[in-house]
């Protein structure tokens, strides 16, 4: 049986693969010519300087005054290939855990700045002591649906948690 695809279709086609293409291509020069750089290297894919882009702030309470268990908000929609800084705030008396590792391995972090220390490279998770805030600016890379959570115990439980979804872009 044979199918004819219009010649529309096939533009999509061919320029989703070159996209994938030349994104894989653009990591595995980063890993051969220098593994140790990869992760802190700028993403430029397709001769775009992502780190140029002005980052669209999103503002993310851990907790509140009342020290209620509770991200604020907790559902995060993501667009990938945009510059994103997370503004992170505990207001409460306790201290929280911002944890999602699945989200983490599908971003690329520029850095967190938290007083005056900024981090580079991947991260995991970070801790939010109490009245404390952090900034981490990153660029989403691969969609899909991610978990949220407070690893702290019983703090998951009690409501501590979220999901965070990073999205192809629109077309």
């Amino acid at each position: 049986m044979l199918i004819f695809l219009s010649e529309g279709y096939m533009r999509h086609i061919y320029k989703i693969f070159i996209q994938v293409f030349s994104t894989w291509i653009f990591v595995i020069c980063l890993l051969v010519i220098s593994p140790n750089l990869a992760i802190a290297a700028p993403v430029k894919l397709a001769s775009v300087d992502f780190t140029k882009q002005t980052a669209i702030e999103v503002k993310v309470s851990l907790s509140n005054n009342a020290n209620e268990l509770k991200f604020t908000p907790d559902r995060f929609i993501f667009e990938s290939g945009k510059r994103y800084k997370l503004l992170l705030s505990n207001p409460s008396s306790l201290k929280h855990y911002f944890t999602s590792k699945d989200f983490s391995d599908a971003i690329w972090t520029q850095n967190v700045v938290a007083g005056n220390v900024e981090i580079k490279g991947n991260i995991r998770e970070l801790e939010l002591r109490p009245n404390t805030t952090a900034a981490w600016t990153f660029i989403p890379i691969k969609s899909g649906t991610y978990e949220l959570h407070c690893a702290i115990a019983g703090h998951t439980e009690a409501g501590m948690r979220g999901i965070i979804t990073i999205q192809n872009p629109a077309q």
